[in-house]
């Protein structure tokens, strides 16, 4: 999950010490209902405007399995319903990555629709996409509807099946208190991820 690779070290991991964390908690007393199928989070302060969550679920899939799904871009919007598009921009454009990681690197284009309180708004965002295969999944901002916008997708081999940890941390451009981002992320994201899990195992 590390590398020496200078792109890598600008972005650092966000989810090392929050996964090892996760583990001490959540691979316990807390591994069945794992197993069973709940979707686990954790929140962490971000900015003024913005939010963070450390989410896990259980795959009942081999991480091979998982890794090729989870790496064809535009199959995401059927993961997550408010994302109405998503496409990969000259994937092979070595001017983007580093000369270490020269199959490591994308250019992402995502739009989604959400309603929030009583405006439905609309955000884009260009992304560059870092891959250690089979293993992990970085999404740094280029540009788009956010002052900030970092995550995380972990894969790990969990007993019969795969692990996934997906960290995100983002402040939206329109001010937004914490706490409500915050609360949105917590009511979304788990059903999204349900939904991912859906659609990864049919």
């Amino acid at each position: 999950m590390t590398s020496t690779a200078p792109t890598l070290t600008r972005t650092p991991t966000l989810t090392t010490n929050v996964t090892n964390l996760l583990a001490k908690q959540w691979h316990g007393p807390h591994s069945q209902p794992l197993l069973n199928g709940e979707v686990l989070l954790k929140t962490q302060p971000h900015s003024a405007w913005g939010g963070a969550v450390t989410a896990q679920m259980y795959l009942p899939l081999e991480r091979a399995i998982a890794w090729r799904q989870l790496t064809d871009y535009p199959r995401w919007v059927h993961f997550f319903p408010a994302l109405t598009r998503s496409e990969i921009l000259h994937p092979n454009d070595g001017r983007l990555c580093n000369r270490e990681v020269p199959d490591g690197c994308k250019r992402l284009y995502q739009v989604a629709s959400k309603a929030f309180l009583f405006l439905t708004a609309q955000v884009d965002i260009y992304l560059k996409v870092i891959e250690t295969a089979q293993q992990q999944i970085q999404f740094r901002l280029e540009s788009g509807s956010f002052h900030d916008f970092a995550a995380d997708l972990t894969l790990q081999d969990y007993g019969a099946g795969t692990l996934l940890t997906y960290s995100v941390q983002a402040t939206p451009t329109i001010p937004v208190p914490s706490m409500l981002i915050q609360q949105a992320i917590q009511m979304d994201l788990p059903a999204n991820l349900r939904t991912m899990r859906q659609v990864l195992c049919r």
